[in-house]
């Protein structure tokens, strides 16, 4: 009579897996009446459950009756249970799930094979838990051949059913083979080891990290059955990796034995649909996998023990490579899972918008490589160790992130609009990235080498962005001049305002504004690389020199209607000095600065135009005010009246206080101007004909010219003017004009001759002219006298001045005052 006896024994911490033994009693009756020796229960070695021989002794000459009979099989299976599961809990105390791991060589087949060299090796058996750290073949002092593993099977098409076609497996790594099996010897399961050499170029002697995960690794037994399809996808969804995996290959297995059978015949339908079933379980295998992967940065150590099967299924993916069944690229579904899982940590980082934050860009990418650099090190301090060398996991992780960087990159340029943001962006990309602070941190090394540091952008990516920084500049540096003109308008033309007094001088603050704008584009652009900064520079140069003529017309407009000549001309002297200011600034930062060249030179030759402009109008406009006093000088009016010269030298005091607080360099040009012109003026009066001294008024009139040329020279001399050479002239021609005998006035051409050579005959004909020769004899003989001078004395004198050239001199309109002495001789009585 036979009886299936079925006995489940739950495991401790293993509520997935559930151990069912089938044991077959054939003799479960005759064992009351033959006796304890021929039930084979003494087999099971435990000192706990009843013994059988014991009880065989008790009934040995008694045939046991029906009821006695099945209440001592009752018994028997009762102690039998008990047995083995204290034997279960002395064997194998309870084993966490998370330790379950993958373990086999690469190189071998994956089920039952023979040792490689065919000579008995003590090794422990083969561990059915796929853990790294249960002992393999070679690693004990059991003698494998001791071990027996049969394989089994059973009709149960349930979960736990198709389970337990393991449990001889278990069984046999828990010590509990039975007497049959011991009593046959197959061939035992050995471990096969292969070692991969690592796919990366580094060397052993310059790797920086030591996995803890061998290459090697030991695979459970296949099951002989495989689990359902639903099952061993449900098996994949809940990530019990090793069980889905474990029958995928038994599954993989049936259907290379069903190809192999068809031979040449044609694939049935049902072969088939057993294919797409199987292509359909690995795709949902390696989809597992990638998830697993690419959050391995985000979830909790404890899933490094995922990652260790994750990689061992792809080793032993890769040795079947080629096999009817299997599907391809795991290594690159790794690879891209990583680039992914780096991609996604990124898209979390806190993108805010430009409406929340202005530096919205700035403070994402400082996030950004806080990121970068917190997952990096997780990989470097976990994550190497989940997975054998030959994964190179650190570089794998690097190159991953460039990707993953690169594209975010990408996807921000699209949302930025304004210039600080591009160059956020060049920055990082640039400086940041590869800096202490991301890539060349301190808490990477030795992993991270130099060569790993920089970021690997598409070709013209980096380009692109230089490209829109530089329009974006262009168009910035004109607004932001075009506003410093309108802000000059508003803040100090439109309200009088009276211009600063900085260092005792007049000063605006717009040279401070232009000059650290462009300051802050020359130096940030140069920490990017050269070609950004020369585009910076040519850019910054032609936007300043269409400045100055867009400022110097706005001005130019406002100040034509200004009436406060003391407001008009502080300002004028204020923009003096400040585009003086700002062409030093620009020229100290240009000396050396071998690039544009012409640009440069261009610049500084605006700026100087645009102060000597500056400076001319303000001349022009100083003359027109003193002008009307001027053209009194030399009258009748004058000769009597002071008011003029006066309201002159009220004037010119005035201007003199302005001058003060304009830069020295042009302080002097500029008054050495105004001294050559009031003076030019002032003489010129004497060339017009307006007054004819007669009588003794000429002596009058040259102690007045003395003290007001006095005055005069005294007035520019406070003002520091250097034209010295100017001073001379009122004294020679105070005293021509003050001779009282006419004749004595030839003695005195010499000096006048000396200091100034260009004077002509009609310069001093007009001077004789205001002292009231207007003809005669000895007004030739002074003239013809000036001209033997000039001849005589041709090369000596100041050659480097000239002031009479400059100086018209008004026609004398008597017919007979220029005609020689020789024509009146005939005339003359003879003596």
């Amino acid at each position: 009579m036979h009886r299936d006896i079925r006995l489940t024994l739950p495991l401790e911490n293993t509520s997935h897996i559930r151990i069912s033994f089938e044991l077959h009693f054939m003799t479960v009756i005759s064992m009351a009446a033959k006796g304890a020796k021929e039930t084979g229960l003494d087999n099971v070695e435990d000192s706990g459950s009843a013994s059988p021989s014991k009880m065989d002794r008790a009934d040995n000459n008694r045939p046991p009756a029906k009821g006695i009979s099945k209440a001592r099989n009752k018994g028997l299976m009762q102690s039998f249970k008990h047995s083995i599961k204290k034997r279960v809990d002395m064997k194998n105390p309870p084993i966490p799930r998370d330790t379950v791991r993958l373990r086999r060589s690469i190189s071998d087949e994956g089920t039952c094979g023979d040792n490689l060299d065919n000579t008995p090796t003590k090794t422990s058996p083969a561990s059915p838990s796929l853990s790294v750290d249960s002992p393999m073949y070679g690693q004990s002092g059991i003698n494998p051949v001791n071990s027996k593993i049969p394989l089994t099977r059973t009709q149960s098409d349930s979960v736990a059913g198709r389970l337990g076609k393991r449990g001889s497996a278990i069984r046999r790594s828990l010590g509990l083979g039975s007497k049959k099996e011991k009593s046959s010897k197959p061939d035992p399961l050995q471990a096969v080891r292969e070692t991969v050499p690592p796919t990366d170029e580094r060397s052993e002697e310059t790797a920086c990290h030591r996995s803890n995960v061998s290459e090697s690794y030991t695979l459970p037994e296949i099951p002989a059955t495989a689990l359902s399809v639903m099952q061993i996808n449900g098996l994949i969804e809940s990530e019990m990796l090793e069980e889905a995996y474990l029958n995928l290959l038994s599954l993989r297995q049936e259907f290379r034995h069903d190809l192999e059978a068809l031979e040449d015949k044609d694939l049935p339908v049902e072969l088939g649909r057993k294919e797409k079933d199987l292509n359909m379980l690995y795709r949902t295998m390696m989809d597992k996998l990638s998830k697993i992967v690419q959050r391995s940065c985000t979830v909790p150590s404890h899933n490094n023990e995922l990652l260790i099967q994750v990689a061992h299924i792809i080793q032993e993916e890769e040795r079947r490579d080629g096999e009817p069944g299997g599907v391809a690229g795991w290594r690159d579904a790794w690879r891209d899972a990583v680039r992914d899982g780096m991609g996604e940590a990124l898209d979390r980082v806190p993108l805010q918008t430009v409406q929340q934050n202005s530096s919205w860009l700035a403070v994402h990418l400082g996030q950004l490589g806080k990121t970068i650099l917190g997952d990096l090190e997780k990989v470097k301090t976990e994550l190497q160790d989940s997975y054998p060398p030959s994964f190179n996991v650190f570089e794998t992780y690097v190159t991953s992130c460039h990707d993953a960087v690169g594209g975010h990159l990408k996807t921000l340029l699209g949302q930025v609009t304004e210039l600080k943001d591009f160059y956020a962006l060049l920055d990082f990309i640039t400086n940041q990235y590869s800096s202490e602070n991301i890539m060349g941190s301190s808490s990477l090394k030795p992993e991270m080498t130099e060569k790993w540091t920089s970021l690997n952008l598409e070709d013209g990516f980096l380009e692109q962005i230089r490209r829109r920084y530089c329009q974006c500049l262009q168009e910035n540096m004109s607004k932001t001049l075009t506003n410093v003109i309108k802000l000059e308008s508003n803040e100090m033309w439109n309200e009088m305002k009276k211009p600063n007094i900085d260092n005792d001088l007049y000063e605006s603050h717009i040279h401070l504004d232009i000059w650290t704008n462009i300051k802050g584009f020359f130096v940030n652009s140069k920490k990017i690389d050269g070609d950004l900064e020369q585009s910076v520079v040519q850019i910054c140069l032609e936007q300043l020199q269409q400045f100055l003529r867009r400022f110097e017309s706005a001005f130019t407009q406002w100040s034509s209607s200004l009436q406060d000549p003391s407001l008009k001309t502080e300002y004028y002297i204020t923009y003096i000095n400040c585009f003086s200011t700002l062409k030093e600034h620009i020229e100290e930062h240009m000396t050396g600065y071998e690039k544009h060249p012409e640009q440069a030179a261009q610049l500084g030759k605006e700026m100087n135009s645009l102060v000597l402009r500056l400076r001319q109008t303000l001349l022009e406009f100083f003359l027109s005010l003193v002008k009307p006093y001027l053209n009194q000088m030399m009258t009748r009016k004058w000769l009597s009246v002071d008011e003029d010269f006066k309201e002159l030298m009220s004037r010119t005091k005035s201007l003199s206080k302005c001058t003060k607080y304009m830069r020295p360099s042009h302080a002097e040009l500029f008054v050495n101007d105004v001294h050559y012109h009031v003076v030019k003026e002032y003489i010129s009066q004497l060339m017009k004909n307006k007054y004819n001294c007669k009588n003794s008024k000429h002596e009058k009139a040259a102690e007045k010219i003395r003290e007001q040329w006095t005055e005069i020279k005294d007035l520019f001399q406070e003002m520091k003017s250097t034209s010295v050479w100017l001073n001379p002239l009122g004294y020679h021609l105070s005293k021509l004009i003050g001779q009282k005998n006419k004749r004595e006035i030839k003695t005195h051409l010499l000096p006048l001759v000396k200091d100034y050579p260009d004077i002509s005959k009609k310069h001093l004909a007009a001077v004789l002219y205001f002292r009231g020769i207007t003809r005669g004899r000895e007004r030739q003989l002074i003239l013809e006298q000036l001209s033997e001078v000039k001849r005589k004395f041709e090369n000596y004198g100041n050659q480097q001045h000239s002031l009479f050239n400059d100086m018209p001199a008004a026609a004398n309109t008597d017919c007979l005052a220029e005609l020689p002495f020789s024509c009146f001789s005939h005339f003359l009585p003879s003596r």
